[in-house]
């Protein structure tokens, strides 16, 4: 059986996780990325990265797979907001 520690850590990690998952949808839902800081993005994609290496040096699952799936979900907002947020080429 996991240890509480690790179940802890899942649980957290899920709740952060599905906490993007609004954010992700209305981007997607209003072909816009208005709003959102595309700095920002970077940034959180640059952590979640060092949160992952973190996990893979103290062999942490919770840590990895969880971290894992919200850089996934930052990477598509970065992607919806080059595609979405461009403007129209002038003919």
């Amino acid at each position: 059986m996991y240890k509480l520690t690790t179940i802890v850590g899942f649980i957290a990690g899920l709740v952060t996780t599905a906490a993007n998952l609004p954010q992700v949808w209305k981007t997607y839902r209003n072909k816009s990325g208005e709003g959102l800081s595309f700095r920002m993005l970077l940034a959180l994609a640059f952590g979640l990265g060092l949160w992952i290496v973190y996990g893979i040096m103290i062999k942490s699952l919770p840590l990895i797979a969880t971290n894992a799936v919200v850089f996934l979900l930052i990477l598509l907002l970065i992607g919806m907001k080059l595609k979405f947020d461009r403007a129209p080429a002038k003919d």
